[in-house]
């Protein structure tokens, strides 16, 4: 009873400490969005009530983030702030749908190094983002992020202001070393608190503040929809849901491996965030995800179920209710300053360096993500640093695939030391297939058993074969047809039943059949071999010699018959 007890404490303490931190945090990316203040808070209240009660991950937290903000900022310059609330609108639908279809399990199947790329590039667009207000000038109209920052630098060298710039950097700088020196004292309210009295009291007019919040939220409503631009804005609400569901799911991933004994549903995960982003545009709020940063703080507090994550919704609540005037004298300048720290915090130098020296693969799919990231939008970069990370995927495991030439004499029925020479001499050869022959890997064999010669008769030897597709059953045909039509006899062995289906199909075990054959061990292709030469009077052997064995060996464990 003692724990019952305690745990519910436990949980309200963890959901005011992230209250604290989240606070200064729904400010920034609200303003960032081009929604403002307002927005980021209405957010923070009704998406991370509602993804709490409905989530899939009892210590998720969930609200406005930085990589959500890196995508709104262009959609806002497009469609303005309704296309914002009706894309939030249109992505909670989609990730209803997509919890109903079950994908959440996909989730498993992002590469590290894409992840970690999206990240650090993500961390990047949101230092870059918060230039403007820490150099203290106004926001250029630009859409894109390099040229947001150029624009901006360009404004302060002509008008320096050095207030805002102090601010910024002095927050930032103990937001950062604060996190190092005590990680559990939440640095960012206590610096953003400090920066407000100092602006205040120093009569800085230069530090702009956050401005008006109303003292509550709105009454809900749908008057932001316009019918007419739902079909332009479904791309957008795509990429939205996207981005929703993988930072969720990653938040929540995170939050497993933090504890123990909590594993999230993925599912139910996108349930909650599909409602809570149906219900934060109509208090007008920005779409919302799972939030990486809050969500250790409150693992890190101790939280231990949905209540922590609710109560931290409340608590803003209550601050957007009674502290509406203190919060808008916050200066914008601060709030940068807290976002930048932010952006420097979410990059885990040990994690990129070990990624970068694992493979040069996951060096080059980390780097070209973080790119895409910065230089186009976060969706195009997670779907190139996918088809890169498949690409290079696809090209190691073809360099699986082998064509090597075998001994037969281990295949031969009784003591025979001499006999891989005989069948040498015999112009008999075999060829072993390892690994997959797919198309990534098909052309390359293509060119390699083509250029067999001086033998009569090929066998392969397919038992290795770990796959085959269409395009590789059709490459082995091609294969088996120019060898034939050099007047060389091609055998198979050892084709598995799922492999004689494609072969079949493609029309490449009709030909082996017609003009060669098709066996289930090297010993019976071997005899066979024999007597197509015996019989064309190329060979003279034996009869005894060209008859099947009774009973197959036993192969050695490294080279099956089969």
């Amino acid at each position: 009873m003692a724990v019952m007890a305690r745990t519910p404490r436990r949980d309200l303490l963890a959901g005011l400490t992230v209250a604290v931190v989240a606070l200064p945090l729904a400010l920034g990316f609200g303003v960032s969005s081009g929604l403002g203040a307002e927005a980021g808070l209405a957010t923070a209240v009704v998406a991370g009530g509602l993804a709490a009660i409905f989530g899939g991950s009892s210590l998720q937290v969930s609200g406005p983030t930085g990589a959500m903000t890196v995508v709104l900022v262009p959609i806002v310059a497009q469609y303005g702030p309704g296309g914002v609330l009706t894309v939030g609108l249109l992505a909670g639908l989609m990730l209803i749908a997509l919890a109903l279809a079950r994908a959440g399990r996909y989730m498993q199947y992002i590469p590290a190094p894409v992840v970690e790329g999206f990240t650090l590039g993500i961390a990047c667009v949101i230092g870059l983002q918060q230039v403007p207000n820490a150099l203290g000038v106004a926001k250029p109209e630009d859409d894109k992020v390099l040229a947001i920052t150029w624009h901006a630098v360009e404004a302060f060298v002509k008008t320096p202001n050095w207030s805002a710039v102090g601010l910024a950097a002095a927050v930032a700088a103990v937001m950062l070393l604060g996190a190092r020196w005590r990680p559990a004292i939440p640095f960012s309210i206590i610096t953003v608190i400090g920066a407000t009295i100092v602006a205040q009291l120093a009569h800085l007019d230069a530090a702009r503040p956050i401005g008006d919040l109303p003292a509550g939220l709105p009454a809900p409503s749908l008057a932001f929809l316009d019918l007419g631009a739902l079909g332009s804005l479904l791309a957008p609400a795509v990429a939205v849901a996207a981005l929703a569901a993988l930072e969720s799911l990653l938040s929540a991933s995170v939050a497993d491996g933090m504890t123990v004994g909590q594993k999230h549903d993925p599912d139910r995960e996108l349930f909650g965030q599909g409602v809570a982003n149906l219900a934060a545009p109509l208090f007008g709020g920005v779409p919302a995800t799972g939030a990486i940063a809050r969500t250790a703080v409150n693992v890190r507090s101790g939280a231990s179920s949905r209540l922590a994550a609710l109560s931290h919704a409340a608590v803003l609540a209550v601050i957007v209710f009674a502290a509406a005037p203190l919060v808008a004298r916050i200066p914008l300048a601060a709030l940068a300053g807290v976002l930048i720290a932010t952006a420097v915090r979410m990059v885990e130098v040990g994690s990129l360096r070990a990624m970068a020296r694992a493979t040069r693969s996951d060096g080059l799919v980390l780097v070209l993500t973080a790119i895409a990231t910065v230089a186009l939008d976060l969706v195009y970069a997670v779907i190139i640093g996918l088809l890169m990370a498949g690409a290079l995927a696809l090209r190691a495991v073809a360099k699986q695939a082998r064509l090597d030439q075998v001994p037969l004499k281990a295949d031969l029925p009784g003591d025979h030391s001499d006999e891989e020479h005989a069948l040498l001499a015999e112009h008999i050869v075999a060829y072993r297939i390892d690994g997959p022959l797919f198309f990534a890997a098909a052309h390359r064999f293509l060119l390699e058993l083509s250029e067999v010669s001086d033998v009569r008769v090929v066998i392969l030897r397919m038992s290795r074969v770990s796959t085959m597709d269409a395009t590789g059953a059709l490459v082995l045909k091609d294969a088996v047809a120019k060898l034939q039509r050099r007047g060389i006899t091609v055998l198979a062995s050892g084709i598995r039943p799922g492999q004689r289906q494609v072969l079949d199909s493609t029309g490449a075990l009709g030909l082996l059949r017609t003009n060669g054959g098709d066996y289930a061990t090297t010993p019976e292709a071997i005899a066979a071999a024999r007597a197509h030469l015996h019989g064309a009077g190329l060979l003279t052997i034996p009869a005894q010699e060209t008859a099947v064995p009774d009973q197959e060996p036993a192969a050695p464990a490294e080279e099956p018959t089969r």
